[in-house]
């Protein structure tokens, strides 16, 4: 077997820490210092989808952001202050946010896709002082600008507009300093607990609340990167993720440089094709990849044995639990097996299966290390082996990487964090080997005529049919059981919804999982409703179920 990075989990569990210095900047102490190590080391490869291509250095990356960070001191950004990136996948992401760091602002990433409603809301609930986006969409920026009384200054990156400040009018009249230098007061002077990045969740569950992280979370993400990316500095990686999302820092920035890896970029605008991705991993040879549930999902129905990925050694998955069956043909068609990461937009990689532990398909693996996790029941008690309950994360100590507080959300600290633990809102449990195996979101949980029943189970036996292409199983009102277990199905090409099918599969269920877990009902649809992040909206489906009740149920009065 290769040598890992994590050779034996138990005895890097025991021993592990991070040490978090009182000073700490990912720009200074990680990018600036790879640069000066080495300066040609490579940091990134771009590519878009016309086959463009640029690559970066590490010492490219501290010039140009050094750069940008003295423009944006022109501009009034000091240390404290707040800046919304709204950006696609191009370069000037990175180095504004590295810019942002050396300065000790606090930079807010934020999904192009967004409307300027989403925007507006955003933009004062933070209380931004500047917007960073580019000309495809300023128009969303200027539409609500009067309505944000904190935002000083909008900057464009690619362009000029009448009311902007913009990058390319800077690099033609720089600010009167060098550009390898920043000229600030505060320079290697953030400490590690000095905030630096506000995160909105993705809102599957109301209003997104605001994530803050401090200069320490990079450190954090030496887990995901290292331990469970299993990288090295001679490692290339991709992961799929747009610039908006925590899986952008999870996968694209901190803990692949802090390795000293090159990061491989692919700048995706509108239709996008999974399938794209397959050349782009021969061609460049790209050694580790991280992609969600979906894509996988998508990559599975190519010839994946025509493509030649003996270059790439491999594969992991986050951001929803991923179905056995996927891993399954991804193995047979790669020879590599998907290792899932569990955490969320307020952790780093918290439970995975590591490179050095066997698999166990369906699982998420084990508590990462330098992170205590347990299971705790409704008191807040630790479950037994098999006994499904709360995800807890100690806070003695509390590891690098973890939230520091829901930004002006006193009702949402008070719920998450209880007892010397944070609660993730995810409910699992874990098996005689210490394994954990994720359930749902609390709310996600069906209580169906007395039993639990957990939707992913439910789909992952659905996943197994030939015919299902996707799924999702929420649990839609019923007079006796009160909730019955729904399959909401995309089916595969080459197959039609009939009574047939439904009886198939409810059959196929039962062998599959515990005979009461299958669904009741099945509906055959064209597709799921997902968040702009590609996670399965289960919300909008509970609420259509609800609606059609009521609607079924109007005529009928109270005694019914």
């Amino acid at each position: 077997m290769a040598e890992h990075n994590m050779e034996n989990y138990e005895e890097t569990y025991a021993n592990f820490k991070i040490d978090v210095p009182e000073f700490f900047n990912f720009g200074y102490d990680v990018i600036d210092a790879w640069a000066k190590k080495d300066r040609n080391r490579l940091a990134m490869i771009w590519v878009d989808q016309k086959g463009n291509e640029r690559k970066f250095t590490y010492r490219d990356m501290m010039n140009l952001s050094n750069q940008a960070a003295n423009i944006l001191l022109k501009y009034g950004i000091n240390k404290g202050d707040r800046v919304l990136i709204l950006l696609p996948r191009i370069p000037e992401w990175w180095i504004f946010v590295i810019a942002l760091i050396k300065l000790g602002a606090v930079y807010c990433p934020c999904p192009s896709l967004l409307t300027p409603k989403d925007l507006e809301y955003r933009i004062n609930a933070g209380n931004f002082k500047m917007v960073i986006t580019d000309l495809e969409n300023s128009w969303k920026i200027d539409e609500i600008c009067r309505e944000c009384p904190s935002l000083q200054v909008r900057f464009l990156v690619d362009g000029e507009l009448e009311g902007w400040a913009n990058f390319p009018y800077e690099l033609i009249y720089p600010a009167p300093v060098s550009h390898r230098t920043v000229s600030m007061p505060v320079a290697k002077k953030t400490r590690a607990t000095d905030p630096m990045l506000i995160y909105f969740t993705s809102g599957t569950t109301g209003e997104p609340k605001m994530v803050l992280h401090n200069n320490a979370h990079p450190l954090g993400h030496i887990i995901t990167a290292k331990y469970w990316h299993d990288l090295t500095e001679h490692d290339l990686h991709l992961t799929l993720s747009d610039t908006g999302w925590a899986k952008c820092g999870w996968g694209k920035i901190f803990g692949q440089w802090i390795c000293g890896a090159a990061i491989f970029v692919y700048d995706i605008r509108g239709k996008f094709s999974a399938t794209e991705i397959l050349p782009l991993l021969e061609k460049y040879e790209i050694t580790t990849f991280c992609a969600p549930p979906t894509i996988y999902r998508m990559l599975i129905l190519a010839d994946l044995k025509k493509y030649d990925l003996r270059e790439l050694r491999h594969c992991t998955s986050a951001g929803e639990p991923l179905n056995p069956e996927v891993i399954r043909i991804w193995e047979e068609g790669t020879g590599l097996t998907i290792r899932e990461g569990y955490g969320q937009t307020e952790t780093v990689c918290a439970i995975a299966t590591f490179p050095c532990m066997k698999p166990k398909l369906g699982s998420m693996g084990k508590p990462s290390p330098g992170w205590h996790v347990e299971i705790h029941d409704e008191n807040g008690k630790p479950c037994e082996a098999f006994e499904e309950g709360r995800i807890a994360i100690s806070l003695k100590p509390r590891p690098p990487g973890l939230i520091v507080e829901y930004l002006d959300n006193k009702e949402a600290n008070a719920e998450s964090f209880q007892n010397g633990f944070y609660y993730t809102g995810d409910r699992a449990y874990f098996d005689e080997d210490g394994y954990f195996w994720f359930v749902g979101r609390d709310d996600d949980v069906i209580k169906s005529s007395g039993y639990r029943i957990g939707p992913f189970e439910v789909e992952s036996a659905l996943m197994e049919h030939p015919a299902v292409q996707e799924c999702a199983v929420v649990g839609s009102p019923d007079l006796i059981r009160g909730l019955l277990v729904k399959a909401f199905v995309v089916l595969n090409a080459g197959y039609k919804p009939s009574e047939a099918l439904v009886k198939e599969l409810q059959k196929h269920v039962k062998r599959t999982t515990a005979p009461y877990k299958y669904p009741r009902a099945i509906e055959f649809v064209d597709d799921l409703p997902k968040t702009i992040s590609g996670k399965i909206k289960r919300k909008e489906l509970k609420m259509l179920e609800m609606k059609r009740y009521e609607n079924n149920h109007a005529d009928e009065g109270p005694d019914a």
